[in-house]
């Protein structure tokens, strides 16, 4: 039954965050002042020069590069042996 509850509650969490996502989307004022292929997915003029995409290009490679990190991290630990410390705690 708990287990139930708990993904009755995540589906109306992600159903909340979703929604309130629509009310973030540009305004009509917005949207003339950004760049054709940005224009509408949020607020504010827009990018200022090139150095912005550079910006955001670095911050999503390596935001998805510690994604990719923690994810392989979770699936194949590296340390493997009984006596870990980390092992120690989860086993008591």
């Amino acid at each position: 039954m708990k287990k139930h509850a708990f993904h009755l509650k995540a589906l109306l969490m992600m159903t909340g965050v979703l929604g309130t996502c629509s009310s973030a989307l540009a305004c009509d004022a917005c949207k003339a002042q950004q760049p054709k292929f940005l224009q509408g997915i949020t607020h504010g003029a827009g990018p200022t020069s090139n150095w912005d995409y550079v910006v955001v290009s670095l911050m999503v490679l390596v935001t998805v590069y510690s994604f990719y990190a923690l994810v392989k991290c979770l699936v194949r630990p590296a340390d493997k042996g009984h006596d870990r410390i980390k092992n120690v705690i989860l086993n008591s």
